[in-house]
């Protein structure tokens, strides 16, 4: 059985994560805590060998793998476009209220990518990395929401927030799909059905 294993990191924090502001595809920098966490998340990748690192293309997640390649002694791979975070459209930069909840419409908001297509978009990108790297261990650093729905598609079940920069590690078989084993940074129970 071929394994590709995956570590999956949402980029560290930004100023308008901090003031939870949608963000959507607007390139939002690291902010200073989120320049550590992902310092800080060296510690826990660096207990494996890793054969590439990918990342969005948007600042904050491409930051966040240097910073971590950086620590690890390896270089970034390269910038994939379709792990990019979900368009928001009109909603990035809102905050929950008023005019956020004019633009809610069912799925999301108006003008925005879906969440279905969203991922369709980041689980491909998973996917094709599995078959460019089959058999091997890829670390990539994306966002919350893209990484959210494509591994709730991979595994067939609904997942919540992605925290900033932790662990999040899954597995693929060609044959088998997904199996995801840390989720937040937690080792999920064997017997629980992914």
């Amino acid at each position: 059985m071929t394994l590709t294993t995956f570590a999956l990191v949402r980029h560290g924090q930004t100023d308008w994560n901090a003031q939870r502001r949608l963000q959507g595809g607007t390139d939002i920098p690291l902010n200073d805590v989120g320049r550590g966490q992902a310092r800080d998340a060296v510690s826990v990748l660096s207990g494996h060998e890793w054969d590439a690192v990918v990342s969005s293309p948007l600042s904050r997640a491409a930051e966040t793998a240097n910073l971590i390649a950086e620590g690890l002694g390896i270089s970034v791979a390269r910038h994939v476009p379709e792990l990019t975070e979900r368009s928001f459209g009109q909603a990035e930069g809102m905050q929950d209220g008023p005019e956020l909840d004019a633009l809610r419409i069912p799925g999301g908001f108006q003008g925005a990518e879906t969440e279905d297509d969203a991922a369709s978009r980041g689980l491909g990108a998973l996917e094709a990395l599995a078959e460019e790297f089959r058999g091997r261990r890829v670390l990539v650093v994306a966002h919350g929401t893209l990484l959210r729905v494509s591994l709730s598609r991979a595994i067939g079940r609904t997942l919540h927030s992605i925290d900033n920069a932790v662990l999040n590690l899954a597995h693929h078989h060609a044959d088998e799909g997904w199996h995801l084993e840390y989720y937040n940074g937690e080792r999920l129970a064997a017997d629980v059905p992914a």
